[in-house]
This record gives C-alpha cells, structure tokens and sequence, in this order.
C-alpha cells in the first residue's frame, strides 16, 4: 500500500497543470478528479466481494495492473478525452486494492491484533501521500507526463512484488462457494451501518479540509504553497505515527470503540482550533492535532467492522471504501461552496459532522449491546 500510495502521490502535484495545458476548465478538471472517486464508490464493494470468492492475491494483482495502465495511458495522452478514460479506469480497477488489502489483513492478524494490522495500512497510506507529491514535484520540471510514468513504473514494481512474495491469504476451503455469495449491499445492515456513516461523516469532513485550506491559510496566515506542503507534510507524520505505532496498542489496551471516541474528540478540537490559525506554526499545530485524531479513527472503525461483520471480508472491508469514497465526492465541492459563504464555514461545520459522528457511534453502541467496547 505503500508503494501504491507513493504512486498516487507522486501524480498530486502535476494532474491540474497537465489537464490545463489539454485544455481542461476548471470544472473539467474538478469533473476529472471526481470521476475517479464516482468509479471507487461503484466498484469497491465488488472487488471485495470478489476476492471473497476467488482469493485475495488476484484481486489485488488486478488492481495494481489497472493503476499502471492508467498512469502509462495518462502519461501519452494528449486529448482531454483520454485523461478521463484514463482516470475512469484507474478508479474501476485501482477500487479492488483498499478493500482487498484490508481484507488480507483481517484474514492473517488475530482479533486483538486486528487494529494494529488496520492502523498499519493507514500509516502505509499516510507515507505514501507525504513522499508521493515531493516526488512528482521534482520531476515534473523535466515535463508534466514524467511523474505519471514514473508512477506506472512504481505501480508495475509493485505488481511484480505482489506477484513473486506477497502469499495468498485466503486458502480455498475459506472462500465464498460461487453462486452462495452474499448480496452485495449486505453488509449494510445491521447496527454495523451507523459505522458506515460514521465513517461518510468523518471522511467528508476531512475532505472538505483539504479542498478548502489552502485558501483558508493564504488568506489568515498569508501562506504560499511550499510552506502548505510542509503544512500538509508534518500532518501526514503525526497521522502516520498514530496508525503505525499508537492505535494498535491502544486498541489492544482499551478497545476500539474507546479509541473511536477519542479519535472523534481529538478531531473536533482540532477542526475548532483551526479557526485560530495565524501563522505558519500555528498551522501546522492545529492541523496536526487534527490528524492525530483522524488517525485513529479509521483502524478503529476497520477492525470493528472486520470483527463484527456476518458477511465475508471482502464485502465489508469493500463498502467501508465505497463511503469513504463517497465522502471524498461530496466533501470538496460542498466545502468549496459554504467557504464562499463564509471562511469559517467548513470547519465549523467539520465541528458538526464530527459529533454527529459521536451521536452515531452511540447509536451503534446502545443498538449492538457494545458496552463494553464503548466504555472500556
């Protein structure tokens, strides 16, 4: 997930200024990239379903496959049309890998290490996004179609480490029969779909955040994009330092639904104390803050879901993607448009929806009988 994730990352910074120069609008462009989230909300559920029945290994090969024919078709494009062909395929194909990596982890850690393994993929992630755009930066001096090959040749290294080393995880005698699959939006249910909600709530929010903060900071602390990216850089640490050395032990000592509420109480605080934001430092602060909070929510709610879930890995681990996939649709143009309102507006509403979140893990508490996951 890393190396995938160094790949996405690494086309970040260049994706507007290619699409701008093949004559994108800006609507375009916000067309474009939504285009690909549109694909990973359809299609996650699937793929995960998918490795249900026929292993965990193809689905991810297939996957990876899809990104670095995306990258390659990006890269040669020279016509708008190809970039969204381009993006619609990596969102169809690339919507198998989360799920399906979630899945492989469920399949090989032990419940009460189950948060460990999630919160190790949410660092994996975190990484992969900080180096990625450093990376894509760089070469994108040379020209714009540079940083989408090199992320096709990242992604067929991947591909080929998957292929050789990663080893199934799913033996035959545990996969879904075919034709006794179950439904596809079956894991919907249950007490389980307040914490697919929770999850829309908390991955809109942060989206709206970073679709909206870099305008937020020019215009409170007069910050250029090099020290956003530091900004954005130092949040991704803190974010990545959590998941990959602090959940799992939490989660072991307290249980998960402890560190979802907390994680839901760090990142109201932090989406307040951005509102304070003056200076560079206290940028970075506030947003780190934040990111600790962040950071713990996700493995939290993933290992809940993959312990609790009646249906197979896959299906749930693949439509916990698809929300937050969702999430990431709606969050940057909804926040685009009450920023126009008021310059407050998306955090303040972040504040909101982050203890909306709260009201919803209770729900699920009190509808589950999860007492003591809640208070422990």
């Amino acid at each position: 997930m890393f190396l995938v994730m160094l790949g996405f990352g690494i086309i970040i910074p260049v994706m507007p200024f290619f699409a701008e120069e093949l004559g994108a609008s800006p609507f375009q462009l916000g067309l474009l990239m939504a285009s690909y989230s549109v694909m990973q909300f359809l299609f996650a559920p699937m793929w995960g379903g998918i490795s249900d029945r026929i292993g965990r290994k193809p689905v991810i090969l297939i996957g990876i496959s899809g990104l670095a024919l995306s990258f390659f078709l990006f890269a040669v494009s020279d016509q708008l049309w190809m970039l969204f062909v381009s993006r619609i395929l990596a969102g169809f194909l690339s919507s198998a890998n989360m799920p399906t990596v979630m899945a492989y982890v469920a399949d090989i850690t032990s419940p009460e290490n189950r948060g460990k393994g999630m919160g190790m993929i949410g660092a994996s992630v975190g990484l992969g996004f900080i180096f990625g755009p450093a990376i894509g930066g760089i070469f994108s001096a040379e020209s714009y179609s540079t940083p989408f090959f090199i992320a096709g040749f990242v992604s067929a290294i991947t591909f080929l480490f998957v292929l050789f080393v990663l080893k199934e995880s799913l033996p035959p005698e545990k996969r879904m029969k075919k034709g006794v699959a179950e439904p596809r939006w079956k894991a919907f249910s249950g007490s389980l779909s307040y914490l697919y909600v929770l999850m829309f709530f908390v991955t809109f929010s942060l989206s709206a955040l970073e679709g909206t903060f870099a305008y937020f900071a020019a215009d409170k602390a007069g910050l250029d994009t090099l020290h956003l990216g530091y900004i954005f850089m130092i949040m991704g640490l803190a974010g990545a330092f959590v998941q990959g050395g602090l959940v799992g032990r939490l989660i072991k000592k307290r249980g998960e639904g402890m560190v979802i509420q907390l994680g839901l109480l760090i990142s109201a605080i932090g989406f307040a104390l951005i509102l304070l934001t003056n200076s560079f430092w206290t940028a970075a602060l506030f947003l780190s803050i934040f990111g600790i909070g962040n950071g713990l929510i996700r493995p939290a709610v993933s290992a809940l879901i993959s312990k609790r879930t009646t249906v197979g890995q896959g299906a749930a681990t693949g439509l916990l993607s698809s929300f937050e996939s969702l999430g990431r649709i709606g969050g940057p143009p909804l926040g685009g448009a009450v920023y126009v309102l008021s310059i407050n507006s998306p955090y303040i509403a972040g504040v909101i929806l982050t203890v909306l979140a709260f009201v919803f893990y209770r729900i699920y508490v009190s509808r589950s009988g999860e007492t003591k996951a809640a208070n422990a």
